[in-house]
C-alpha cells in the first residue's frame, strides 16, 4: 500500500516535441518523485527503424534532454525516457546516449545511466518461430523466416520490467529502446507499489502529454497523482485544464477498443473506469481493472523494398479540373503504356500511381459526381521498381507526357506547372514495416539486454 500519492511529470508527448521548462518547475514544486517521457513511435513509417535514425532533429532533443536532465538530477529523481530515437533500435538508443552524455558533459552532473536494448536476434527469433512462439496480428500472417532475413532491423516493444530492474539498480537516467508508449510512465508507480490498473491508465492517459487536456496546444506536458484507489492528472500548465470528457477520450487514441489495452503480460480493462471533476483543472479516475495474461511482447522489423522516383506538377486548367477522374485514368493508361512499350517492362516489375493532391491524394477513392472542382490540383507521379535505375529511367521515359498530357487527345498539348527542374527526383528505397507480429516469452527480461554507465566511476577509474 502507498503512504502518499506517487507524482509523475509526463513533461511532453514525445522527447524533441518541446519541453517548457516553466511547467517543469511547476511539477517540481508540486513534488513530483520522476520523469518520463515517450520519444518514439511507429506513425512517421518504417525508415527510421530500417535506417536507424531519428526524425528529429538532434538539436531539438538535445534541448529537451537538458531541461530534463537538469531538472531530474537537480531534484535527485529519476528520468526515464523509452522507445529513444525514435525507432528504438540499437542506433537509435546509442545516438540518444550520445547526447545524453553531451548534454551531461555540459552542465557538469556524473548521472549513472541504464541503457535498455530491446534489438533482436534473427537467429533466436526463428527458434521462436520454430517451436510456434511467433503469432501475427491482423492483417498479418503466418511469420517466414524470409521475412525476418530481410529485415534491416528487428525491434520488440517492452513492458515495465526492465525499467523497474534498472530502477532497483539505482539509476539517475534510463534510455529504453522499444517500448510501450504506458510502459515508460507506468513503471516506476508500479515499482514504488502502487495499484497496476490505476497505474497503466495514468500512462496511458498521459503518454501524449498535453492532448488529454481541453487544450492541448495549451501546454506540453501533465503530472500524474496515483494512488491505492485510482489517478488524478492536471495539466501542467497553470493556463490549461482537463475535463473527464478530454481524460476518458484518450483511450480512444490509437486503440481499436476503448475499453481494453493490450500491454506485455496483461490487459487494462476501463469498462468501469469513473471520471469526475476533481477540481477546476484536474480529473479523478477510478475502477481501472488490470487483468494479468501470458507475456508476449510485439515484434516490428523494417526492411528495404523497391525504389521510387517522383516528379510533381499543378494543374490550375478549369477543363481538367472538371474532370479530374477521367484525366487521372486516361493519364495512367498512357503512361503505363508508354512504359512498357519503351522499356519493355513487364507489370509485375514496375508500378506507376499518380497522387491527386486537392482532389483524392489521401484516401485514392473515387468522390461523389456532385463533389464541385477544386482551385488547383498538384499531381505526384510516382514510378517504383526494383532498382533506383529503372525507376529513374520510367520518370524520364514518361516526362513529356506527363507534362504535356491533354484532356483530350487531338487537342493541343498543354504545358503543366511543374514544380522542379530536373523535374524528376529520385526517392531512393521504399523501407517497409515486414513484421507485425507477438512473441512469447519465458520471462519479460529474456529477449533484452541492459547496459550501465556510470559517469561517477568512469571519472574516478
Amino acid at each position: 500500500m502507498l503512504e502518499k500519492p506517487i507524482k509523475i511529470i509526463v513533461p511532453v508527448g514525445s522527447l524533441g516535441a518541446g519541453v517548457r521548462e516553466e511547467e517543469l518547475a511547476y511539477g517540481l514544486s508540486k513534488g513530483a518523485t520522476a520523469i518520463a517521457t515517450d520519444a518514439g513511435s511507429t506513425d512517421s513509417g518504417a525508415a527510421y527503424l530500417a535506417l536507424g535514425v531519428s526524425k528529429n532533429n538532434r538539436g531539438s532533443v538535445k534541448r529537451d534532454l537538458t531541461l530534463l536532465m537538469k531538472a531530474a538530477y537537480g531534484a535527485q529523481i529519476p528520468l526515464i525516457v523509452g522507445t529513444s530515437g525514435q525507432a528504438g533500435g540499437d542506433k537509435n538508443v546509442n545516438w540518444t546516449r550520445d547526447i545524453a552524455l553531451e548534454v551531461a558533459g555540459e552542465l557538469g552532473i556524473k548521472p549513472r545511466i541504464a541503457l535498455l536494448y530491446s534489438e533482436q536476434d534473427k537467429a533466436v527469433l526463428k527458434a521462436k518461430n520454430a517451436d510456434g512462439k511467433i503469432t501475427p496480428l491482423p492483417p498479418s500472417g503466418a511469420l517466414d523466416d524470409s521475412a525476418i532475413d530481410a529485415c534491416e532491423h528487428i525491434v520488440a516493444a517492452m513492458g515495465v520490467e526492465p525499467y523497474i530492474a534498472a530502477l532497483e539498480d539505482g539509476v539517475d537516467i534510463i534510455l529504453g529502446g522499444r517500448t510501450t508508449d504506458t510502459a515508460v510512465i507506468s513503471c516506476f508507480a508500479l515499482w514504488k507499489g502502487a495499484p497496476w490498473g490505476p497505474s497503466w491508465h495514468a500512462a496511458k492517459v498521459a503518454e501524449c502529454g498535453a492532448q488529454c487536456s481541453d487544450y492541448p496546444t495549451n501546454g506540453s506536458g501533465v503530472l500524474l497523482h496515483i494512488d491505492n484507489e485510482g489517478f488524478e492528472v492536471e495539466p501542467l500548465s497553470t493556463t490549461n485544464r482537463c475535463s473527464p470528457h478530454s481524460v476518458s477520450a484518450h483511450m480512444l487514441y490509437e486503440t481499436s477498443n476503448p475499453y481494453h489495452l493490450t500491454e506485455p503480460g496483461g490487459v487494462l480493462d476501463v469498462t468501469n473506469a469513473v471520471y469526475t471533476q476533481a477540481d477546476e483543472r484536474t480529473v479523478r479516475v477510478t475502477g481501472s481493472v488490470w487483468n494479468k495474461k501470458p507475456y508476449t511482447m510485439k515484434l516490428e522489423g523494417a526492411g528495404i523494398g523497391r525504389y521510387q522516383t517522383v516528379m510533381l506538377i499543378g494543374i490550375q486548367d478549369p477543363k481538367i479540373l472538371s474532370r479530374v477522374d477521367e484525366f487521372h485514368d486516361n493519364m495512367l493508361e498512357v503512361l503505363n503504356e508508354r512504359v512498357k512499350k519503351t522499356m519493355g517492362l513487364k507489370d509485375d516489375e514496375f508500378h506507376i500511381s499518380l497522387r491527386m493532391y486537392g482532389w483524392n491524394a489521401v484516401s485514392g477513392e473515387k468522390l461523389p459526381a456532385d463533389t464541385p472542382p477544386p482551385r488547383e490540383i498538384g499531381v505526384l507521379f510516382v514510378a517504383t521498381a526494383e532498382t533506383q535505375e529503372i525507376a529513374s529511367q520510367m520518370a524520364k521515359a514518361c516526362n513529356p507526357y506527363f507534362f504535356h498530357f491533354p484532356l483530350n487527345l487531338d487537342e493541343e498539348l498543354p504545358s503543366h506547372g511543374f514544380a522542379f527542374s530536373p523535374a524528376d527526383i529520385d526517392r531512393g528505397p521504399v523501407y517497409e514495416f515486414l513484421l507485425n507480429h507477438v512473441v512469447v516469452t519465458e520471462n519479460p527480461m529474456e529477449l533484452l539486454r541492459t547496459n550501465f554507465i556510470d559517469l561517477k566511476k568512469e571519472e574516478a577509474a
